[in-house]
């Protein structure tokens, strides 16, 4: 499989990935945009050192992101190069595994997505399997076992130059705050190859649910499984919590798990209420959950903070970026009216920063005479601090 690694095509192409999807720089400070020249320069010899078993990856560098919840998620970031060189080895191995994956895996996969995952779960409900088993796994990617995971590779990876190359991958200390930590455990998560091995390993589980007959959707290590009796719910809930703990050494959490019902449940940032058709009974539809809105409100606000040294044209553009990748993400869903009420918070906010661009108060006073404010308005709303009725005055005004 060495030789599949490092094929000239299938290095270009992961070289084409690592560019397009940017990224931070690793523990050696090199950036994506700076990486072709360099990669160009010492193909020979990086491919060489991977041959001979002498290439050791760099230490990765440990970077703490702040989650929903207030609390943080520890991202491992790797080098440039290890970035690339996993690209290259997940281009190669995925084919191997691709048509034994569950088709209920909707995760990190050719022509799979979350749409699709939340559209199926959406189906298992409206066909009465209303019980839904909802399993949070602890920490996944800080959790997987390096042994089980090697053992899974090595059924179909029997490439020793390639299973070596992972293992070290696995094994390569994470810099925290400036110090070197060993990793015994877990999959560094911000890695190309950590959504191919972390399906590899959950594959297990798909197996087992799938030999159950059951009705399950999983989107990486998201899962939930659909039964139609609480009964049942329960007895699945004790089995699989069981089967999870000896088979794949994963520690659920119970706080987040349990049995819910659809309006209780949310799926990759979807909930699901009920909606009432004459004489139909059990039908959902989907919104955006709580969380989800609150994302959308902090990244907005974040971007429209009025003391953050940006021109309102470049405020605009990011706007729009954030908002044409949410509005995409949560398409099918319905959000019209909750869009209108932050559509109108957001204008607001954008008139705040643009009365502070404009700074002194005769700027202020020639602004306002041209959006068509009288001018003894004009004057006395340049001389004061501007109140959130006088932004309505504006606005009605503009019209």
């Amino acid at each position: 499989m060495i030789e599949q690694v490092i094929h000239p095509y299938n290095l270009q192409r992961a070289l084409r990935q690592v560019v397009v999807n940017k990224g931070s720089a690793g523990i050696d400070g090199k950036k994506t945009t700076e990486f072709a020249d360099y990669f160009r320069e010492n193909k020979s010899s990086i491919t060489r050192s991977i041959k001979e078993g002498s290439y050791y990856p760099q230490s990765i560098l440990g970077v703490e992101i702040p989650k929903g919840n207030g609390k943080t998620r520890l991202l491992g970031i790797p080098t440039v190069t290890d970035r690339l060189l996993q690209q290259a080895v997940s281009q190669a191995m995925m084919p191997k595994y691709e048509n034994e994956f569950s088709d209920h895996s909707y995760g990190f996969r050719p022509n799979k997505n979350a749409h699709q995952a939340v559209g199926k779960a959406l189906e298992h409900i409206h066909e009465g399997f209303s019980f839904i088993v909802d399993i949070d796994l602890k920490t996944f990617f800080d959790e997987v076992d390096h042994c089980l995971l090697l053992n899974l590779l090595y059924q179909k990876v029997k490439c020793p130059i390639t299973l070596r190359l992972i293992r070290r991958w696995l094994r390569v200390p994470i810099q925290i705050n400036g110090k070197l930590q060993k990793r015994r455990r877990g999959v560094p998560q911000g890695s190309p190859i950590s959504p191919l091995l972390s399906n590899i390993l959950l594959n297990e589980l798909d197996k087992e649910l799938t030999r159950r007959k059951l009705r399950f959707v999983r989107y990486a290590d998201d899962f939930s499984i659909y039964t139609k009796r609480k009964s049942d719910a329960l007895a699945v809930m004790r089995e699989i919590s069981s089967y999870l703990k000896t088979k794949l050494k994963l520690t659920i959490n119970k706080e987040k798990s349990g049995i819910r019902k659809p309006v209780q449940f949310q799926l990759l940032g979807f909930g699901f209420v009920p909606t009432y058709q004459k004489g139909i009974k059990g039908r959902y539809q989907l919104v955006v959950s709580e969380k989800a809105w609150q994302r959308l409100k902090m990244n907005v606000k974040a971007i429209t903070r009025k003391t953050k040294p940006m021109s309102f044209d470049e405020r605009v553009a990011k706007i729009n970026e954030v908002q044409r990748g949410w509005l995409n993400y949560f398409r099918g869903a319905n959000i019209q009216g909750k869009l209108r009420d932050i559509d109108g918070w957001l204008r607001n906010r954008l008139r705040y920063c643009i009365w502070t661009d404009w700074k002194k108060p005769e700027r202020k006073r020639k602004n306002l005479i041209r959006l068509g404010i009288d001018q003894d308005h004009a004057y006395a709303w340049s001389r004061t601090r501007i109140t959130q009725h006088s932004l309505i005055q504006i606005k009605n005004r503009q019209k």
